[in-house]
């Protein structure tokens, strides 16, 4: 059997082959293929638990080799496989085939074999490459089985893993029982968690939240403290429908790279929610790091990613969501290692008018300057603010919208997204895209027809509002979704989207306050 690892790296990560060679000579382990600190501890955790599991350790010299030898190995996820190619040289597997089997599993010294990251990764990688058979801890089963791979056997003890290969090694392929695990009950409790309820009045305010949330637009809310904005940004993704395989498949990798998967959990379901605070680091948010991982960007991926105090943030690590927001990915190039992550997700940004929040307050006194307020939008920075689509001013509501008891509950916002989302996937299942803020320059015209009439309102409003060539790609994108949320799925766009659209996409061009 040729035993082969996973070591991660970016969003693909590598196939290792782990080779073995036993010799006369002083009794020794000698690990090469550039293995780092935790995979050169292995060599004493694979000894003691292959003692501990009642086999004899060879008392020879021993060559384990982790190939390609160029990438650098990391993590403890090679323990099982390196245990496996020691006992296979010393003919305890029986006859040798050459099959490739994927060995994942970090080992304790009792032999117990521990959970890893990045298995669903590992298996999808596998079967690229091939892999006969999958031999993964017990803890990873759930997401093992997510990618539909065949010959998944789980295992909890080295023991039960030389068992299992001396079967494959005969071929006799034992049968398990095992389904992916069932997630209605986590994808009711997300529907039923809340949608608009508990904000309060602001009508306008969830009609631009549905907006955003049927064709994926990044959207700034900017107010006073205390107007709603961050409750109405973190209820964003409880309009957002289900995630389709393909896409719950990408978010569960990410997160299994990451290490955030709980143990025996499946694919994740619904889109993700990240709210980062203003003092993340850029390895943080962009991702990275000595061993590279996700970012909160990537963490977002098919989701919301929603910073609150947005200028807040430092302006260096605002200006390096520019190209995610555009292309969807990140791509990380650290010393010796070029990777990338998936980051295609919508962003929802909250900021005051102000740095004193004051501005535009009633019974208020805002003491900013306008040179102040300049300074403070600035942060953001223009190139950002360009790529977001929707601008809401958000004030504070009235006392006594605040404590009557309201029964919109938000539910019908929430059907007018389902149904224009049905609309974009059967208008995009031929493209690359599936919602309308993704479509390209070159191919709006191929979706969004205005008439002669729309198209004069179009050109006042960029002559009135300074309108960038973006803005009004923008603008006409915002308009088609404003027309699926109609029924309307022809490419002929009514003039009341056209002028829903500019209003929404109106501020910020010029300048943000009142």
């Amino acid at each position: 059997m040729n035993i082969i690892s996973y070591s991660p790296g970016g969003f693909e990560g590598d196939i290792v082959s782990v080779e073995a060679d036993l010799r006369s000579g002083i009794p020794g382990v000698n690990l090469v293929g550039m293995p780092d600190t935790a995979v050169k501890e292995s060599v004493e955790r694979v000894r003691i638990a292959i003692k501990n599991s009642s086999y004899d350790f060879p008392g020879k010299r021993i060559v384990v080799n982790l190939a390609p030898a160029g990438i650098k190995k990391e993590g403890a996820s090679f323990d099982l496989s390196i245990a496996i190619s020691i006992l296979q040289k010393t003919g305890l597997l029986g006859e040798d085939r050459e099959r490739k089997i994927m060995v994942l599993g970090e080992l304790q010294l009792s032999g117990a074999i521990r959970p890893i990251n990045g298995t669903l990764s590992a298996v999808i990688a596998g079967q690229r490459e091939g892999v006969y058979a999958y031999i993964v801890p017990e803890g990873n089963i759930e997401e093992a089985l997510s990618s539909k791979a065949e010959r998944i056997y789980p295992c909890s003890h080295l023991s039960e893993a030389v068992d299992l290969l001396k079967k494959i090694s005969q071929d006799i392929l034992p049968e398990y029982d095992l389904k992916p695990q069932n997630n209605e009950k986590e994808e009711s409790s997300n529907k039923e968690r809340n949608l608009l309820s508990d904000i309060k009045g602001h009508k306008y305010l969830k009609q631009a939240l549905s907006v955003a949330a049927a064709g994926m637009h990044n959207i700034i809310l900017f107010g006073p403290p205390g107007s709603g904005k961050t409750l109405a940004g973190s209820r964003l993704v409880s309009l957002l429908p289900d995630l389709d395989l393909e896409d719950s498949i990408e978010v569960t990798r990410i997160y299994s790279l990451a290490g955030l998967l709980k143990n025996g959990s499946g694919l994740i379901t619904r889109p993700p929610y990240r709210s980062p605070h203003h003092t993340s680091s850029m390895e943080g948010l962009i991702g990275g790091g000595r061993i590279i991982k996700p970012g909160e960007i990537s963490l977002a991926h098919k989701g919301v990613l929603f910073l609150d105090e947005t200028p807040e943030f430092r302006k260096s690590i605002l200006q390096c969501l520019r190209e995610p927001v555009e292309n969807g990915k990140v791509y990380l190039a650290r010393a010796g290692k070029n990777c990338w992550f998936p980051a295609d997700f919508q962003i929802v940004m909250a900021a005051n008018p102000c740095p004193c929040g004051n501005r535009g307050k009633e019974d208020s006194v805002c003491c900013c300057t306008d040179i102040d307020v300049y300074r403070y939008w600035k942060r953001i920075g223009g190139a950002l603010i360009d790529r977001i689509d929707i601008r809401v001013p958000v004030m504070p509501v009235e006392s006594e919208i605040l404590t009557e008891n309201s029964n919109d509950s938000g539910e019908e916002y929430y059907k007018m997204v389902q149904n224009a989302v049905d609309i974009q996937k059967e208008r995009f299942k031929n493209f690359a895209y599936k919602r309308n803020s993704r479509i390209p320059p070159s191919e709006c015209n191929m979706f969004i027809k205005l008439s002669e009439n729309s198209k004069d309102i179009l050109s006042k409003a960029v002559k009135k509002f300074s309108f960038s060539s973006r803005a009004v790609h923008s603008t006409m994108k915002l308009a088609r979704t404003f027309s699926d949320m109609k029924g309307n799925s022809s490419a002929d766009i009514e003039h009341e989207s056209l002028l829903e659209a500019i209003q929404l996409r109106r501020y910020g061009d010029r300048d943000f306050f009142w």
